[in-house]
């Protein structure tokens, strides 16, 4: 027989763990039961154990997780939860740690919850500028709610109890199964019709979220919502929340907390209405106290006591008021007179007649002096031109053959400068001042000009 090897227990219970930990059926699961031995630790990590019939397992939701949680677990109820499972190696006991969870059987209940709450909301039905406020004061208060159930007793009592001057009005009303929404519209309707109340109060005690559903549909929040009287929405306990709470012109945590919210407590109102009234006695005292120094101030004073001498200084100042008036309006009507003067001056040298004048004098005197510069212009042209004329006459080629000069032209008709463009026999034109002569060349002769 060989060697006996042993493992520690913390080995082991790895071992386990790992095996635990690599089975892929276990890392991604989805498991049902019934939740029990629900702890909510102080840092926010969820314990319990899920059960069925015939077993059970630990479970932990971390905080990470589980803030996303729309509702509360209980002890109880049957939950919907995917997870992994594993191993706890302190204690070697196998749990699952969730990831998600939902109650069992009602998951379509909380996706039509969201989907009606959203659409709502776009609508506008839980925008601020839609609430009614509370009256402070209510003489008359609508109750819809189950007669024998527990928040109509508590809503009673706590009314009388802070403020039993009010009139309370028990609407009896289904609050719960497929009849509910139907019974909660009629006693809205019913309600709105009767015309004196001055603050409903819709509600029940808390439950399940089947139970709570009515105050979740649609017929139910648009008629909280058509409601002329105000509404204060009490359903469930303070975490439960519902459609109703939403719409409504005010939420209160519980049936206690409405009729609270709904009422002042008489002997706060009492206290207040004393001490205003102590308040008022003191003010009506300073008041009186005030007026009474006003009045002998004013008995002592010169009016009072001179009025026949305050008379006639009035009665000067008001002469003397009287005459700067007349000086004052004097001269403004003198300054007014001089300024029209001045704009009908300024009226007549804008008239349209007398600018054509003074128009037509510039066009005159500008007519003239145009023709006078013009005549200076054609002067000087003449004269320009005269000079230029003497010029061209002095220098033109009938001048010079008046003298007894000539032009000689070739055959080309150009005037011939050199005698080396002449040939013998070449023919040649001479212009004289009166004629021209045709001739033939005999004889070519070069002289030599001297540079």
């Amino acid at each position: 027989m060989g060697e006996k090897k042993f493992v520690t227990v913390t080995a082991l219970t790895k071992y386990v763990k790992r095996k635990f930990d690599v089975d892929p059926h276990l890392q991604d699961i989805w498991v049902k039961g019934e939740i029990s031995n629900f702890t909510l630790h102080s840092r926010g990590h969820m314990y319990f154990t899920l059960k069925d019939e015939g077993a059970k397992i630990q479970a932990v939701m971390f905080a990470k997780q589980n803030r996303t949680l729309k509702y509360k677990p209980e002890n109880g109820m049957k939950v919907l939860l995917r997870g992994e499972i594993s191993v706890y190696q302190s204690s070697g006991s196998y749990q699952i740690y969730v990831k998600e969870m939902e109650p069992d059987g009602i998951g379509s209940l909380y996706t039509a919850f969201e989907e009606l709450k959203k659409r709502l909301d776009e609508e506008g039905l839980f925008l601020s500028k839609h609430k009614k406020n509370i009256p402070k004061f209510p003489r008359y208060i609508g109750v819809i709610t189950s007669p024998t159930g527990a928040a109509v007793r508590d809503i009673l009592t706590t009314i009388k109890r802070r403020y039993p001057i009010a009139n309370v009005i028990i609407l009896p009303a289904l609050v719960q199964g497929e009849y509910a929404p139907q019974s909660l519209v009629e006693k809205i309707k019913y309600a709105n019709q009767l015309a004196y109340l001055d603050v409903l109060i819709l509600g029940r005690g808390g439950g399940s979220i089947e139970e709570l559903w009515a105050f979740n549909e649609e017929s139910v929040a648009r008629e909280i919502f058509a409601s002329s009287i105000p509404v204060i929405s009490a359903v469930g306990h303070e975490t439960d929340f519902t459609i109703s709470d939403f719409v409504a012109d005010l939420r209160a945590p519980t049936p206690t907390g409405a009729a609270e919210m709904a009422v002042p407590k008489l002997s706060d109102v009492a206290e207040r209405l004393s001490q205003n009234k102590v308040r008022l006695i003191k003010l009506m005292k300073q008041r009186l106290v005030n007026e009474a120094d006003q009045l002998n101030h004013m008995k002592k004073s010169y009016a009072f006591r001179y009025p026949q001498q305050l008379y006639a200084q009035k009665n000067q100042e008001l002469d003397r008021m009287l005459e700067q008036l007349k000086r004052t309006a004097s001269r403004l009507v003198s300054v007014k007179q001089d300024s029209a003067e001045h704009l009908m001056k300024r009226l007549i040298q804008k008239h349209p007649k007398e600018l054509i004048h003074k128009a037509l004098e510039q066009h005159s005197l500008t007519t003239k002096a145009l023709q006078k510069e013009i005549q200076n212009v054609v002067k000087q042209k003449q004269l320009l031109f005269t000079s230029n004329v003497s010029k061209l006459d002095a220098l033109s080629p009938l001048k010079v053959m008046d003298r007894g000069f000539s032009l000689v032209y070739d055959k080309n008709d150009l005037i011939v400068k050199s005698v080396e463009r002449v040939k013998v026999n070449d023919s040649l034109t001479i212009q004289m001042k009166d004629g021209k002569v045709a001739c033939e060349v005999c004889s070519v002769e070069e002289r030599m000009i001297d540079e």
